[in-house]
């Protein structure tokens, strides 16, 4: 290989890993996580859930689907109101940080986006606003037990699943520790 050609492909090898590590950033989600800012973004699902009942806008059923699928995919970082409440409304709270393992987080925000898909496919693709409202009620009294008294209902299945041996211990080793009892409000 000549000197030239080495060259180059060093280059392109620095230039992929760069892109790479720049697109795993953006699609990685924090661990650990700061409990007081999931707890904020629960309670956001939870008025915009309520609005889009209130007001009968079914199309808010597609942002709320959206933020529930950038969260999972990339925590606050594609996430409107991940990005409002860890970038806004937390670093002006006289609140420490509560960190928690990321994975059963993550694995809530994945039970939210399915509820909220669903939700938005009745509302939006068949016109069932009855059906999509029911579905967003249930979301709502899940993000209201985390964002009221911190009882986070797909951390404690989480839970569950990895001492039934469904989830695998070396996904969140520290998960292993995660009380069945709610940890009340902060």
């Amino acid at each position: 290989m000549s000197e030239t050609s080495a060259i180059a492909a060093a280059a392109h090898t620095a230039t992929a890993r760069t892109v790479g590590d720049r697109v795993g950033g953006v699609f990685s989600f924090p661990d650990p996580v700061n409990e007081v800012s999931a707890r904020l973004v629960a309670g956001g699902v939870v008025l915009l859930s309520a609005a889009t009942i209130a007001l009968s806008q079914r199309w808010l059923t597609a942002l709320i689907a959206y933020g529930f699928i950038a969260r999972v995919a990339s925590g606050p970082t594609l996430s409107p109101l991940g990005q409002l409440v860890t970038r806004v409304v937390v670093p002006r709270l006289p609140v420490a940080a509560r960190p928690v393992p990321g994975p059963p987080k993550r694995f809530a925000q994945a039970i939210g986006a399915t509820f909220s898909v669903a939700a938005a496919v009745l509302a939006l693709g068949f016109g069932l606003s009855t059906a999509a409202y029911s579905v967003l009620g249930a979301l709502i009294a899940a993000a209201t037990l985390e964002s009221v008294f911190g009882v986070c209902l797909g951390c404690k299945l989480f839970a569950l699943l990895m001492r039934a041996g469904a989830i695998p211990p070396e996904v969140c080793e520290r998960c292993a520790n995660i009380a069945i009892e709610p940890r009340g409000p902060a």
